[in-house]
């Protein structure tokens, strides 16, 4: 079985945790969950035939408050960025650590989860700006942990694209 680290990030409120939660447990809690630091979590998988444990790193919030400790993507084979629809702001924060993580990492897999799915008649984030990402080149899934919209779905198309390389050698 190939092991994969992802990385959970976003800033505070998106529904990081919630999504991990739902993803490896099936549970929804109402209650909001203020990661401290980081909160690991392991997930088998089946892609295309290929057996992968993901290794889920839940990293707190990056805000004005907290910055994204960066100690913690070394090893990461990708990561999941999450923006809250309802929250034009937390897209353009994923804009930004996006760059910050590119950076560091370099270029790895990673999918944008524009969460709360499930509130979608409150949305602020704007089909233009999800257009121009995309072509850029990023991979946008809708997701709503509240309603288990989406979610397996993103980390599936996570670990597609962290696999994809090694099956092609």
């Amino acid at each position: 079985m190939i092991k994969k680290k992802i990385c959970m990030l976003g800033t505070s409120g998106v529904g990081k945790t919630s999504l991990v939660s739902r993803f490896v447990t099936s549970i929804f809690a109402e209650k909001y969950q203020t990661t401290v630091g980081v909160k690991i979590d392991k997930k088998p998988l089946t892609i295309d035939g290929q057996d992968v444990e993901l290794v889920v790193w839940d990293l707190a919030g990056d805000d004005e408050f907290q910055r994204l400790n960066t100690s913690y993507l070394r090893g990461a084979a990708g990561y999941l960025l999450v923006a809250d629809g309802t929250r034009k702001a937390t897209l353009e924060a994923a804009v930004d650590i996006r760059n910050r993580v590119q950076e560091v990492v370099g270029d790895i897999p990673f999918v944008l989860a524009l969460n709360k799915s499930d509130l979608k008649d409150a949305w602020e984030v704007e089909a233009a700006a999800l257009a121009t990402l995309e072509s850029q080149g990023w991979k946008i899934d809708e997701t709503s942990a509240k309603e288990d919209e989406g979610v397996n779905r993103i980390f599936e198309d996570l670990a597609r694209a962290m696999i994809a390389p090694a099956s092609k050698g």
